[in-house]
């Protein structure tokens, strides 16, 4: 059961990047440079190609768990400079649009927080990290690194 949910976790998380880069990013490519133009974005046309490949390549990688903690790190960053340029709350008067974009701060900011669980933690069951022994959770497992191995003999 635990390998099936951390399937079904990873993929409800990555659903939202990828469906927002292939659905809305990339079809509408020049109006979305555009808005992130006027949104102060240096560089939009260039910053949008690279938020495509961050999610696209960052949502598989951490779909089947292959260097899932550096497909998190691509989430990671992509996050922190969504959330500051398009979901700055704080410059909003308007009470209404000031609420949407709270919501989609915090919305990003618990995203970041999975993302930073992933890089800290691996993918988890039913990964390809953990079937070739890369996902492994030292902390729980006792794995050592190959210095710790090598010391270890050097010391018996």
């Amino acid at each position: 059961m635990k390998g099936g949910l951390s399937v079904l976790g990873r993929l409800f998380l990555v659903l939202i990047f990828v469906m927002s880069a292939l659905g809305n990013k990339v079809p509408n490519f020049e109006s979305m440079a555009g808005y992130m133009a006027s949104e102060g974005m240096p560089m939009p046309k260039v910053m949008l190609v690279g938020a495509i490949v961050f999610m696209v390549v960052g949502g598989a990688l951490v779909f089947v768990g292959f260097k899932a903690r550096i497909g998190a790190g691509l989430l990671a960053v992509f996050l922190v400079l969504a959330t500051y340029y398009f979901h700055d709350f704080w410059t909003f008067v308007d009470a209404g649009e000031r609420q949407m974009q709270t919501i989609a701060f915090m919305k990003n900011l618990a995203l970041l927080g999975a993302m930073l669980f992933i890089v800290a933690n691996g993918a988890g069951a039913w990964s390809v990290d953990r079937l070739i022994g890369r996902g492994k959770s030292c902390a729980s497992e006792g794995c050592k690194t190959k210095d710790q191995k090598e010391k270890s003999v050097v010391d018996q």
